[in-house]
């Protein structure tokens, strides 16, 4: 079966986690820190990296450090992987979601300028917005942070697959048009850590509040104490926090990959060019790419030919490639229409771009070591899948 993803792993990767497997430090040691500067460098200047064992933990202290809470709001996508609303929910505060644009599939500024103007009204402002850069493209940041800015609301840009990527020739991660970046290290991501993320942030503050919640809130910095007269082996709790921590192990192989990552993502991009190129002018859409968007490229979504019988045409599709040995996948569900949220009052017909994404989207298979002659057979598939459409 050819993969829609997966990781490449390098001796020099191995040998990284080998050295660390030997030194005095398996949890968080120095390796930690030193992931965190380099990827923090590589999004731009004067910003601070906290890294996590998952991005849905860096997702949960984001919100927890924007201060996000029981009565808060959150707004973010439809079409994501469920963290990007979950965030919300571990803090008690409650979800709604924006409809995507139907050519980028990713946030709609028109729809968030609609939705705000209505929630203004109806004195329902969420507290934090969070727009997802789908399969590394980046989202509309610009308008999306003049808006928050209007309306007094804090940005987290889900960053999960756009490690690399950049928007108006600024690096994703650089939060300039947000509070918090967050990032995946999963292994399908740009690079892998095993499991891990990353949030960055410009707010010396908020990355303070960051490390701590990643800690249990705990401290050992005795300028944070509540009193000092402790011993020197002394730590206290200062605020509510988690087992949140990325190992040395991790951080070792993260920074390895980062050798390589402008290598990925270059290859990502000249397989993406191949696909477009041969794709254009089939009846298959791909996503809109702009001049100002340069994705990295973390997946390869089509969207089959919009009739009144798209769910069953995706599902003969996904059959036939799959009988092809084709591992293509979906991206996503809608998640308003999960059962954890169907309980919440969300229905069918909420965000009707998302759900005629969700009902054609099929991606198809882009990682590392793909050869011409691969992505010419899944093409020629693609193409006999499509006599399968009624």
């Amino acid at each position: 079966m050819i993969p829609y993803s997966k990781q490449i792993i390098s001796n020099e990767d191995i040998n990284s986690v080998l050295e660390v497997l030997k030194s005095d430090w398996l949890t968080q040691g120095p390796m930690i820190e030193k992931f965190e500067n380099k990827v923090s460098s590589i999004c731009g200047k004067q910003l601070f990296g906290t890294a996590y064992n998952s991005a849905t933990s860096a997702l949960h202290a984001a919100c927890y450090a924007l201060g996000l809470r029981e009565g808060d709001i959150l707004w973010t996508v439809p079409n994501s992987f469920v963290a990007s609303a979950n965030c919300a929910i571990f803090c008690g505060a409650q979800v709604d979601f924006v409809d995507i644009d139907p050519k980028s599939w990713n946030m709609c500024p028109i729809s968030l300028k609609d939705k705000l103007e209505s929630a203004e009204h109806n004195g329902k402002l969420p507290k934090i917005i969070i727009p997802v850069h789908f399969s590394g493209m980046s989202a509309e940041m610009a308008v999306i942070h003049e808006l928050a800015m209007k309306y007094g609301i804090k940005v987290i840009e889900d960053a999960s697959h756009a490690l690399g990527a950049s928007y108006n020739d600024t690096m994703v991660g650089s939060c300039k048009y947000s509070d918090i970046t967050v990032f995946s290290f999963h292994p399908v991501k740009m690079i892998t850590t095993g499991e891990g993320g990353m949030a960055v942030t410009k707010d010396e503050n908020l990355d303070g509040k960051m490390k701590l919640f990643r800690n249990h809130g705990i401290t050992r910095d005795r300028r944070d104490f509540k009193n000092s007269d402790l011993g020197p082996w002394s730590y206290q709790q200062v605020g509510l926090g988690y087992n949140y921590r990325m190992t040395d192990i991790a951080a070792a192989l993260g920074l390895s990959q980062l050798k390589t990552l402008h290598k990925f993502i270059s290859e990502r991009r000249a397989y993406a060019s191949h696909y477009s190129k041969v794709l254009d002018g089939t009846p298959y859409v791909s996503q809109e790419t702009k001049i100002e968007h340069n994705s990295s490229w973390h997946l390869y979504v089509i969207c089959i030919p919009d009739t009144k019988n798209n769910r069953n045409n995706r599902l003969a599709i996904f059959r036939f490639l799959r009988e092809q040995k084709i591992g293509v996948n979906v991206h996503y569900e809608p998640i308003h229409l999960q059962p954890f949220y169907r309980k919440m009052g969300f229905r069918e017909n909420m965000f009707l771009s998302a759900e005629n994404y969700s009902e054609r989207c099929l991606s198809i298979p882009l990682f590392l070591t793909m050869t011409t002659d691969t992505q010419n057979y899944i093409l020629k598939a693609l193409n006999d899948g499509l006599e399968l459409i009624n």
